[in-house]
């Protein structure tokens, strides 16, 4: 089966791909180190006097009394950032070698990492900038006024439900599709009875979470627009297109029984 126009994913194809997931892994594996070097050696700052901006020195360190977490010499701030990327670069890898069905090419698996890694560093850039970071003259450079700071909680908690969200929600299906029983239909219960995307939602909830956790509630409202705009309006409606032709009837009614495409109760 090919893909669908405008969809990365070969839908249905599950024959083996060791060329395309050793690039999707060892994409995503990479990114904490890159986001690292934005973040603590120096590169962000290299970049943002390239694009005429400036970046500031993070505050003190952390201590967690964890020796490995200690030895990055990270602020709590950029910490917890720095965090973030690791817990999406894990999950994706998680997703990839333990759920994901569907064969992934060489390119998608370069494409769909780099995607990620844009993201990743854009807030990386945005933390560590004057002009955008939340942690400026707040949690830390020259005018600290209290940890930790309101986006940061926020977009701290958005992120942590949201990654919960999408993973539990695949876990549940793969479940599911491995009972013999099941074989020809769509999974509709647990997570996904509340939307037929819940994971999209969950990705997209996290993406916001992060941006704003990086950049403020403008910059997180931004990149949780995108998502929900692009998988609304294209993810969505690619893979119910690609479901309805699968399942027939058996989608259609699930279609009736839960018709919020994306968030629950609301779209």
């Amino acid at each position: 089966m090919s893909k669908a126009e405008g969809d990365r994913i070969d839908r249905g194809n599950k024959a083996p791909s060791v060329l395309g997931t050793t690039t999707f892994v060892g994409c995503r594996a990479l990114d904490p180190l890159l986001q690292y070097n934005i973040l603590y050696h120096g590169t962000g700052q290299r970049v943002l006097e390239v694009l005429g901006s400036s970046g500031f020195a993070q505050g003190p360190a952390a201590h967690t009394g964890v020796s490995l977490i200690d030895s990055l010499q990270l602020s709590p701030y950029r910490l917890a950032l720095f965090g973030m990327a690791v817990t999406s670069s894990v999950k994706h890898v998680f997703w990839k070698l333990a759920i994901g069905e569907e064969s992934m090419d060489a390119t998608t698996g370069v494409a769909v990492g780099l995607f990620n890694t844009v993201f990743n560093s854009a807030n990386s850039l945005f933390a560590v900038c004057k002009a955008t970071s939340i942690a400026y003259g707040n949690g830390e450079g020259p005018n600290w006024q209290g940890w930790p700071m309101t986006p940061l909680v926020v977009g701290g908690s958005l992120f942590t439900v949201g990654i919960l969200l999408e993973t539990v929600a695949e876990i549940q299906r793969k479940a599911f599709k491995n009972k013999k029983e099941n074989a020809g239909k769509p999974y509709t219960g647990g997570l996904w009875a509340f939307s037929r995307h819940i994971n999209y939602f969950g990705y997209t909830l996290w993406r916001a979470g992060y941006a704003l956790s990086a950049g403020g509630w403008v910059w997180g409202s931004i990149v949780g627009g995108f998502f929900a705009w692009d998988f609304a309006n294209r993810g969505c409606r690619l893979l119910d297109e690609y479901l309805e032709n699968r399942y027939g009837d058996l989608y259609h009614d699930y279609v009736k029984k839960t018709p919020y495409t994306l968030i629950p109760y609301v779209l």
